[in-house]
Parts: structure tokens; sequence; C-alpha cells
């Protein structure tokens, strides 16, 4: 999601490029944009210069929507949050532990929608410290690096030649 939101400036942005970008398999990218899609986050453009552009501006995406949409689960209790801890012999079903993990997981989850994608791309660009056009590297000349000569010693091979 970051690398569609630092890109989508220049159109849509293909799923491949992604993939090639971020070394993520295409068909596993395909599975989860068809998902963003479904809860619009994300918008698909067909056809010749197709891809996807974000559906909605990065400072109204949060890092929870986007894990959420992805059916990506936010717990840490064993009993994934159903209250039926493997092995507890407590009245209530849970085991001792249990409101430790369910009160991070409500932290995580705030936490996780304090977030925006655009707090992210903000983060990923001053982390390159550079603006987020890529530069032209074409126009540049190419770095020539000087040839060394070997020194011709009295175990040269080109010694032994002239004698």
């Amino acid at each position: 999601m970051i690398d569609l939101a630092l890109r989508q400036e220049q159109g849509p942005v293909t799923l491949a490029g992604i993939s090639q970008r971020q070394h993520i398999s295409l068909s596993y990218l395909e599975q989860l944009f068809g998902k963003l899609r479904r809860h619009e986050i994300v918008e698909s453009v067909r056809g010749p210069g197709g891809g996807y552009n974000l559906a909605r501006r990065a400072e109204d995406v949060t890092v929870a929507d986007i894990i959420i949409a992805v059916d990506e689960p936010l717990d840490a209790t064993q009993c994934g949050g159903k209250g039926s801890c493997e092995g507890t012999k407590q009245h209530d079903g849970h085991c001792m532990t249990h409101e430790l993990w369910s009160t991070l997981n409500q932290k995580m989850v705030e936490y996780l929608d304090s977030v925006s994608l655009k707090d992210l791309v903000d983060q990923q660009r001053s982390r390159e410290g550079a603006p987020a056009v890529l530069r032209d590297r074409r126009s540049e000349a190419p770095a020539v690096e000087p040839v060394r000569v070997a020194p011709k010693g009295p175990n040269s091979v080109f010694n032994m030649a002239g004698s």
C-alpha cells in the first residue's frame, strides 16, 4: 500500500510493478487487492495503462482499515477472542492471561487506527532522504574508472619475453 501511495501520482500502479519492487508474489497481491477493492480502499483502472489507485486520500486510510480489509487477524489471545482458551480450568473459560492479551488487542487496534497511510508514506519519504519523484539517471554521464597498468618487475612475463 505504501508503494501504491508513493507512485500513484504518476498514474495507476500495476500489481506486476509492486510485485517486482517489493518481492511479493503477484497472485498473492491479486488476492489482497481484490479484498482492498471490495472494501473501497483501492480502485482498479482497466485497459492499457491500467492498474490501481487509492480510492480514498492516503490520510483517510488507516493501517487498521487495511489489515481488517485483507482479513488479517488482530488478536493476540489463544482463543481468537472467543473466550474459550485451550486447557483452561477457569469457570469463565478464560486462561489466566486472557485479559492481558485482550487489552493488548484493544491497544493494537487503537494504535493502528491512529496511523494513516499518509503517515507511512511521509515516513518512507523521509527515510529515503529524497523527494518521492524518482531521479532519471539516464542523462548523467556514466562513471569511468581509470585503467590501472600492472607494474613491470623482475618476475614479469613481459621482462622474460624481452630477454
